[in-house]
């Protein structure tokens, strides 16, 4: 009986000491002294863990203190079947949610508001906050898809660019590739007429020892071709840069009808 007794005093006494703590940390609160009623809390939970008093109020505490991952585990430890009232139990579904939306976690804050609701299905203040983060979840989501098919589209976009790119410089590439073998057959022209001109003059002077008809009917026989003149040089290089010009456009309009195409594909 003794034993008995000392039990029920030591938990009396400590009911006592949660319970005026808790009060002394409400007043706290309503003077905006956050730290000093977070002390306070703290020793009310000390002489009662399950405190739901405590706990509860603890939750508000951090949350005014923009201390949201604490507020969370605070308002967490609150056990429903320690709550005497469903409306205390949706204000702290309420607050918890306040927290997570804070946080920016739509998803936790729909669940937390949905609970509140199921206690207090007439909570308009509630109903607002939960259809607030329903609405950003959606948003949200909406951003990622829109972030996902930019994200393809841009690199649809380069892939065709690199693509077009490598076919440019492949066609300047052949275009260089002609415009060399045609100066390469233009200096074997001009080397060719250089040599029978040679020959010509060769054939000239030795013809000064030989008879004059026979003379005659070499230099007939042997004409000499005609030299490139500076003009027609002229000439075949606006040619070869007509026919660049000519090929160029052609490229480029090949490439917007590609675009072209590929838009009208992607626009379906």
């Amino acid at each position: 009986m003794i034993l008995t007794a000392l039990t029920l005093c030591t938990v009396s006494a400590l009911a006592q000491n949660e319970r005026r703590e808790v009060r002394r940390g409400n007043r706290q609160f309503s003077k905006d002294k956050y730290q000093e009623c977070e002390i306070s809390y703290k020793k009310a939970l000390v002489a009662d863990s399950l405190s739901a008093a405590a706990n509860y109020n603890l939750g508000n505490t951090y949350y005014r203190m923009q201390n949201y991952a604490e507020a969370d585990k605070a308002f967490a430890a609150v056990q429903d079947s320690l709550v005497r009232k469903p409306a205390d139990v949706a204000k702290r579904y309420h607050n918890a949610g306040n927290s997570m939306l804070a946080q920016r976690n739509w998803q936790g804050a729909i669940e937390a508001y949905k609970n509140a609701l199921r206690r207090n299905p007439g909570d308009m203040g509630t109903k607002a906050n939960l259809a607030y983060a329903q609405k950003m979840l959606e948003n949200e989501q909406q951003n990622q898809d829109g972030d996902g098919q930019n994200n393809d589209q841009n690199n649809d976009q380069n892939q065709d660019k690199n693509q077009d790119q490598n076919q440019n410089q492949n066609q300047n590439q052949d275009q260089n590739k002609d415009n060399n073998d045609q100066n390469k057959d233009q200096n074997d022209n001009q080397d060719q007429n250089k040599d029978q001109n040679n020959d010509q003059n060769q054939d000239q002077n030795q013809n000064h020892h030989q008879d004059p008809g026979q003379d005659q009917q070499d230099q007939q026989g042997q004409q000499p071709q005609p030299k490139i003149s500076q003009q027609d040089a002229q000439q075949i290089l606006q040619a070869i840069q007509d026919k660049e010009k000519e090929t160029q456009e052609k490229v480029n309009k090949e490439k917007a009808l590609m675009m072209k195409s590929k838009q009208k594909e992607k626009n379906w």
